[in-house]
């Protein structure tokens, strides 16, 4: 009902005190400031501005919108700024979420390379495993959610795609981990039905639901010892000997431990991570950039 133009016209007028001299202060044309106070008239329904001889006056409603112009503009401008900033990289917020082992190297070296190259933009992360990063998209709680899904598994798992998009990072070999000292540690490729008697240390519930699987097609259910979603201490409990684990690639290139041999599965398997953010996020730019990014650190993490 009220523009923007409409107030500094206002503004003007109050300041001035004729249409000529608020004209010449905005650089507009005479007619032209009063074909806007007709309009703002007629929009408001009421006079704003009275005749008093050669000059004119605010009536008491013109007065309001004059006095309320100036917090008003001000806070335009401040809007304006903020969002020209957002869109040059100037500033911005990214929320970012992620399953944890995708921190040990794919999420870090993406949110370095953002920071150097836009060093006033902000990302928030956290961790969450699928199901959570992805309903936390659905509820507008993230911008970005880093996702797996293993052979034969749905990237969704109860959780609706639909209105998402879904951008590939990385495929990669899951391999088995053995202590050292363990009979099948010689052999360069272990066969899934020789693990039939082992324990197993298991991880995250999507994990554990892939482990199940294979055991399943190697014609065994695999007897799952301890669990834990801590890669580290997955090595550390092979290390000690309490069982065999899955372990990604992403994570064998970026952690070790002496006493753990970690060796091809036959039939080979393979976990697949995504980014999945929806159209209008990537619109923003900020996003956009911390896509780019989570690319380039997957492709990288792909040459390991």
């Amino acid at each position: 009902m009220i523009d923007a133009a409409g107030l500094r016209v206002m503004r003007a007028i109050a300041e001035e005190g004729s249409f000529t001299a608020a004209a010449l202060a905005l650089g507009y044309s005479q007619p032209a400031v009063s074909q806007m106070v007709k309009r703002l008239e007629q929009r408001t329904g009421t006079v704003l501005v009275e005749k008093v001889g050669r000059s004119v006056r605010l009536t008491e409603a013109g007065a309001v919108l004059a006095r309320h112009a100036t917090p008003v503009l001000a806070a335009l401008d401040a809007a304006e700024e903020e969002v020209a900033a957002i869109a040059g990289l100037r500033s911005g917020r990214v929320r970012l979420m992620a399953f944890p082992s995708s921190s040990v190297t794919l999420v870090p070296r993406a949110l370095a390379a953002v920071r150097a190259e836009h060093p006033d933009l902000s990302v928030q992360f956290t961790e969450a495993e699928p199901p959570e990063s992805l309903a936390a998209l659905r509820a507008g709680e993230v911008d970005l959610a880093v996702a797996f899904s293993y052979d034969g598994s749905e990237l969704a798992r109860g959780e609706d795609l639909e209105g998402f998009v879904v951008h590939p990072l990385l495929d990669e070999e899951v391999r088995v981990a053995l202590p050292r000292h363990h009979p099948l540690a010689g052999q360069e490729v272990v066969s899934m039905t020789d693990l039939t008697d082992d324990e197993w240390i298991a991880g995250c519930a999507r994990c554990r639901g892939h482990l199940l699987k294979i055991a399943h097609d190697a014609g065994f259910a695999p007897k799952v010892a301890f669990e834990t979603e801590d890669y580290v201490a997955v090595q550390g409990f092979v290390a000690a000997g309490l069982g065999v684990a899955l372990i990604p690639d992403l994570i064998r290139a970026a952690t070790s431990n002496d006493d753990v041999v970690i060796r091809p599965l036959d039939p080979q398997t393979r976990r697949r991570i995504h980014v999945v953010t929806t159209d209008d996020l990537l619109k923003v730019p900020a996003v956009a950039t911390t896509l780019e990014a989570l690319t380039a650190s997957a492709r990288l993490s792909g040459a390991a």
